[in-house]
């Protein structure tokens, strides 16, 4: 079975990502004193007194949400809940009980998951700002500082305490890592629900959705995957926000770790100096490579290949000539078998180790 699952939620900017991170012992999510920074679901494991869990960041929620990246935020988050053996609700004690504390709190109220309310920003034990918050009458209210780490042992023993007892996992085989990244607006977020098949990262038209690097481990046709869908990369000398930075190192950071690289290249247009730079990071970090050409739609009609449209593209990428090409549409839903064939082979090409005497032979017959 997998590991019992833990849900951070609550309005906007009450700490929600900087307890995540302190929970899971490492900087994973984005942090910024802005509302709105963390928009997927961002899963990562915990462990305490022995027993491991899944904690899992989610976006700010608002009751009702109002523009439509806020009310997928929204519906991130109360899939968290739903999918929750233990939700952790967040609330500022610093700035005291809100309006839209009080709508999440109905909310948890219905969901009839156990429920701890987390009083954050209590950095002095004399600090009475959490009080008023026994007012939702969800039960006890557990003080911490989430920034400096006071009560988090507290917090994580009644969370124990909470979780489900369940069979240890049976050995399985590492599953490979798959990293989709490319320009912003390729549809990168598009093909991994599309892959996934469920709406497991947020879509917008606008560039810049995807802020953090989301891990979603999977299973398809008996093999497991963990696939990394990642912010948009642009040049460095187009990246001036603090949050942007951050998220390319995680982009970067996400090429590193991966088995496999899925690059997405926009079909309606030719390869630029970024998506050959891109290329070239994953070629410099001795990573597999699939040239996911996504969009394909807007340029044909039916999801077969177009050597002629294709030519392009092969030419500009050329100093990667080994890597496959697979023409997606993750609107239509094109091309995605083939893409995760492609993956598997890459892997499984990428991991083979070749004996000594033919690596020799063909040295010796190249020379």
């Amino acid at each position: 079975m997998s590991k019992p699952v833990v849900a951070i939620v609550g309005r906007s900017n009450v700490g929600k990502s900087t307890l995540f991170n302190r929970l899971v012992g490492q900087r994973k999510a984005i942090v910024e004193d802005t509302p709105g920074i963390t928009r997927d679901r961002l899963y990562a494991t915990a462990s305490w007194r022995g027993r491991d869990f899944a904690v899992v960041d989610t976006g700010g929620m608002a009751l009702p949400a109002g523009a439509p990246v806020q009310e997928q935020v929204r519906r991130q988050a109360e899939r968290a809940v739903e999918e929750a053996d233990v939700i952790l609700f967040v609330v500022d004690a610093a700035s005291g009980l809100l309006p839209d504390d009080r709508d999440v709190a109905e909310y948890l109220r219905a969901s009839r998951r156990p429920l701890l309310v987390v009083a954050n920003k209590v950095d002095h034990p004399k600090h009475t700002g959490a009080y008023e918050f026994y007012e939702l009458g969800l039960g006890e209210i557990i003080p911490v500082s989430a920034l400096h780490g006071l009560g988090t042992g507290d917090l994580l023993d009644q969370v124990v305490a909470l979780l489900p007892e369940r069979e240890p996992d049976a050995a399985t085989t590492p599953g490979i890592q798959v990293a989709v990244v490319g320009r912003p607006n390729v549809g990168k977020s598009s093909l991994v629900n599309a892959i996934l098949g469920e709406e497991r990262v947020i879509v917008d038209p606008a560039p810049g959705t995807t802020r953090d690097a989301i891990d979603t481990p999977f299973v398809r046709n008996g093999r497991s995957f963990n696939l990394i869908d990642t912010a948009g990369l642009r040049r460095k000398a187009r990246i001036d926000e603090p949050v942007e930075r951050y998220s390319a190192a995680r982009a970067l950071a996400a090429v590193e770790r991966a088995d496999v690289v899925a690059l997405v290249l926009d079909a309606s247009g030719p390869p630029v100096e970024q998506d050959q730079e891109i290329a070239r990071y994953t070629l410099e970090q001795g990573r597999a490579l699939v040239l996911a050409i996504n969009k394909w739609d807007l340029v044909s009609s039916t999801p077969k290949p177009d050597e002629r449209a294709l030519r392009a593209i092969r030419h500009a990428m050329r100093f990667v000539g080994y890597a496959p090409l697979v023409c997606t549409s993750a609107t239509r839903g094109w091309g995605i078998a083939a893409l995760m064939d492609r993956v598997v082979q890459a892997a499984s090409a990428h991991n083979r180790r070749i004996p000594t005497g033919p690596l020799n032979r063909a040295l010796e017959a190249a020379e």
